[in-house]
């Protein structure tokens, strides 16, 4: 774990990085309601070995749960402006590390981390990519104005929290507002269909297939160099 500074506090985050001593594109990882799980960080330490310097950020500060009455109290009692503030902190953290491409951090998130990397790309400019995995999506014109990042949208058709519905409005409303969006919605699955913790909810042909997805997005972010201001 590597410590660094939101706002007056100490916060955690767990580093991987690649094997060679390049200059890497970044990714800030954001764990679902469980917390900074195990699996959370096998996929930081997965895209390491694709390249990427990957720093997964502790918002509970060091609670993790498997109880879903748990979960709930935790991200209930998750301010948004304290977990964009420790967000944005992880991303200066990330431009400032000699090993980063400062132009290529991106942010990827699962459920209700996947809202929150899309609520970062909203709030830091800077950002050149987003993957949301079914987190909430955001409805005003005026939010969506704000996102430079390119997004990519994975979400499950069974999903009754976001319907799909819910996010071709979404990709309407990036397309009327010229902004990057690819969207994925995978057939008979539902919400959190990635993590094979969610036992009933896990679709492993879906899971490896929003990965490969994912791996292929973040590459064509590289190949065509888009920067932010």
């Amino acid at each position: 774990m590597v410590a660094f500074h939101s706002g007056p506090e100490a916060v955690d985050g767990f580093l991987a990085v690649p094997h060679d001593p390049a200059r890497h594109r970044a990714i800030i990882a954001i764990h679902e309601w469980w917390g900074l799980s195990k699996w959370v960080k096998e996929q930081a330490t997965k895209l390491a070995a694709n390249g990427y310097v990957v720093f997964a950020v502790d918002l509970y500060r060091g609670k993790v749960t498997a109880n879903p009455s748990e979960a709930r109290k935790l991200k209930r009692d998750l301010r948004d402006d304290r977990a964009i503030r420790d967000l944005k902190s992880a991303f200066d953290y990330l431009v400032g590390r000699p090993d980063v491409d400062p132009k290529h951090v991106g942010a990827l998130g699962w459920s209700m981390g996947g809202s929150l990397a899309l609520k970062l790309a909203i709030h830091e400019p800077r950002l050149a990519a987003c993957v949301v995995n079914y987190g909430s999506l955001p409805t005003e014109s005026v939010d969506i104005q704000k996102i430079n990042a390119r997004v990519l949208g994975i979400f499950g058709s069974l999903d009754r929290g976001i319907p799909p519905d819910k996010v071709r409005a979404f990709e309407r409303s990036m397309n009327a507002a010229k902004k990057s969006l690819d969207v994925k919605i995978y057939d008979g699955a539902g919400h959190a269909f990635e993590n094979p913790a969610n036992k009933s909810s896990y679709r492993p042909e879906a899971a490896a297939d929003a990965w490969l997805r994912t791996l292929a997005f973040l590459d064509q972010a590289k190949e065509s160099k888009f920067l932010v201001p």
